[in-house]
């Protein structure tokens, strides 16, 4: 009997503004990977994070929540414990009480939780989102990856290996409640002012890229998370969100500065009215929008290539060729 050459994992990504899984069957030799199960929550366990510089107690529990939930998933799916690998990134990584995070997700999980350091949050993002583009697509290397997040943002310019990483912390939830929430309610929708204060707050993280990524060098952008998929749902007219049409598509400049116009000008209500947008990104798509327009304006990107495979990919493929507990 031929034995069997994929490998069954779950890979969790929690991030400042939501926790995803993905159970899969995964093969490292040819570099495919066939989904069995992927969700998400909206957590928002960076809530306040960057204002306390603490995870708030609500924010915790709402992970752990998501969590239980998970741990049900991979025992259905018969995912082995040593193949099962939980990432958290820039919220954990900031917060003072990340031990009470840590413990609890071990409680829950079975599993240590790895805060991972920015740059190996940049290099997981860039394999899962060009590991399936290096042949049949068109597109000219090197890629400039951009994952932007809640709390921070990653760019990893590379072909076939990472040449060069930066997390930066920009991100939509970030942008939102350093620059829009004025004490302790969202100007609604931002005034002139906030909108060119958050502007220069990303210009600021994109100077600091630039230092470590030359971004001048990227012939494709290649564009991940929920920010920018948000974005293409809009740009594309879509009435409903539709990964499948998402996955790959082809943003220009003008579609994303058009979808940055509107969702700065809108207000909350209007946002929510929008059926493709995500509940728990209602308050924080305009500041991950405005992000993606400064990206492209500086990068002198014609267009971004949409990516529904991110860092929750790249986390599979570690789980599969490196086993849990491993350094990434």
């Amino acid at each position: 009997m031929t034995a069997p050459t994929t490998t069954r994992v779950a890979a969790v990504d929690c991030g400042t503004n939501s926790i995803r899984l993905l159970v899969a069957d995964v093969d490292p030799a040819t570099g495919t990977l066939r989904d069995l199960d992927r969700r998400m929550r909206i957590v928002r366990l960076g809530q306040g994070v960057d204002r306390t510089g603490r995870l708030a107690p609500e924010a915790l529990e709402r992970t752990f929540a998501a969590c239980r939930e998970y741990a049900g998933v991979i025992r259905e799916h018969g995912v082995p414990a040593e193949r099962i690998r939980f990432v958290a990134t820039s919220a954990s990584r900031d917060a003072e009480n990340r031990d009470d995070f840590v413990r609890g997700v071990r409680e829950l999980l079975g599993v240590e939780p790895e805060v991972v350091t920015g740059d190996q949050e940049a290099a997981l993002s860039f394999t899962g989102a060009t590991r399936e583009l290096t042949g049949g697509h068109g597109l000219l290397t090197p890629y400039l990856v951009v994952d932007i997040g809640g709390g921070s943002t990653e760019f990893v310019l590379g072909a076939e290996r990472v040449e060069a990483a930066r997390s930066v912390d920009v991100g939509c939830v970030r942008m939102t409640e350093r620059h829009v929430v004025r004490e302790g309610r969202p100007v609604d929708p931002p005034s002139a002012e906030i909108v060119a204060a958050m502007t220069a707050d990303i210009d600021a993280g994109l100077d600091a890229a630039s230092r470590t990524v030359p971004l001048e060098r990227a012939r494709t952008l290649v564009g991940l998370a929920g920010s920018v998929t948000t974005v293409a749902a809009l740009a594309l007219g879509l009435e409903a969100y539709d990964s499948a049409v998402i996955h790959h598509s082809r943003i220009t400049l003008a579609q994303v500065r058009a979808v940055a116009g509107m969702l700065l000008a809108s207000t909350h209500a209007e946002r929510a009215a929008l059926a493709v947008i995500h509940e728990g990104r209602v308050d924080v798509i305009a500041a991950g929008a405005l992000v993606l327009l400064r990206i492209m304006e500086r990068t002198g990107a014609a267009e971004v290539v949409v990516s529904e495979h991110d860092i929750l990919d790249g986390i599979a493929f570690s789980a599969a060729e490196q086993g849990a507990g491993k350094p990434l």
